[in-house]
């Protein structure tokens, strides 16, 4: 996951909040159709982040501009939720599975 300060914006988010970060999600998933990625900055819904695929290996990809704070976050890949098992940090949560943590400096 990388993060670039919202003065290094690129083209394609001319509409970030003042003060927002671009954060970069990535998972590894050869086999996936479609994954997206939910979390508590788009209210858990389940289809409305897309990813997009970036290689032929299996890379999947998403830039978000998130205002600073810190989100439980999760992938669903081809309908089955998972964490990222490359995150930084992970939390049980109430249904006994393991969210993902990204800090918003």
């Amino acid at each position: 996951m990388t993060k670039r300060n919202k003065h290094q914006e690129p083209h394609d988010h001319p509409s970030a909040i003042y003060g927002s970060v671009e954060v970069s999600f990535a998972l590894e998933r050869a086999e996936a159709h479609e994954i997206y990625l939910c979390g508590e900055f788009n209210q858990w819904a389940p289809s409305a982040v897309r990813m997009i695929r970036t290689d032929g290996n299996g890379r999947w990809e998403k830039r978000l501009m998130l205002a600073p704070g810190r989100y439980e976050y999760k992938f669903v890949a081809d309908g089955e939720w998972t964490h990222d098992p490359n995150g930084q940090e992970h939390v049980v949560n109430v249904f006994g599975s393991i969210n993902s943590v990204v800090e918003v400096r």
